[in-house]
């Protein structure tokens, strides 16, 4: 188990990470580019964004869980560390989600229509153009911390607690371990 655990734990935080990343730059721009309405556009990423940070906040909260199971020689640094990176991906899905996502939806009832018709100066689109930028840069920590948290793991590598006596016995080859 402590050797799979953290190739467990890198394929979620990579999955997690590369889902933001076509997110990010692949998704929300081209729905922006292609769609006829920013509306539907920006219902299209919204939707999109949901999937991406309820993810993040399931990934996160199981990967701060099993960071709990003890790992052997492991120094408490860098599990203390692994957990605070987990705990800012959590934490920046669940402000981008329920927080800011709450706040941006809010303001699209206040506005009774498509926010392209609303003047640049109109206070609702300022507001709602402030509130995205949040939301852009919560995710970009959650992005960060989700990378960090992958080196800091992938650095660990599994490695199992030292045996402080030898039994003489088979030792089965590496290739052929789990």
């Amino acid at each position: 188990m402590q050797k799979i655990l953290p190739k467990i734990e890198l394929l979620l935080l990579g999955v997690w990470l590369g889902a933001a990343c076509f997110f990010s730059f692949g998704v929300a721009p081209s729905a922006f580019a292609v769609l006829p309405s920013n509306e539907i556009a920006g219902n299209l990423v919204n939707r999109t964004l949901m999937i991406i940070n309820v993810a993040g906040i399931a990934i996160g909260v199981i990967l701060i869980l099993t960071s709990l199971i003890p790992r052997g020689d492991e120094k408490k640094v860098w599990i203390w560390l692994q957990r605070v990176l987990l705990v800012i991906l959590a934490a920046g899905c669940a402000v981008g989600q329920f927080v800011i996502g709450f706040w941006l939806a809010y303001l699209r009832v206040q506005m009774k229509g498509p926010i392209d018709e609303l003047a640049a100066n109109d206070p609702l689109r300022v507001q709602f153009n402030q509130l995205h930028q949040y939301s852009v840069w919560v995710l970009v920590a959650a992005m960060v911390a989700s990378l960090l948290a992958f080196f800091v793991v992938s650095r660990s590598g599994g490695k199992p607690a030292k045996s402080k006596t030898s039994d003489g016995g088979f030792e089965m080859p590496d290739d052929l371990k789990f």
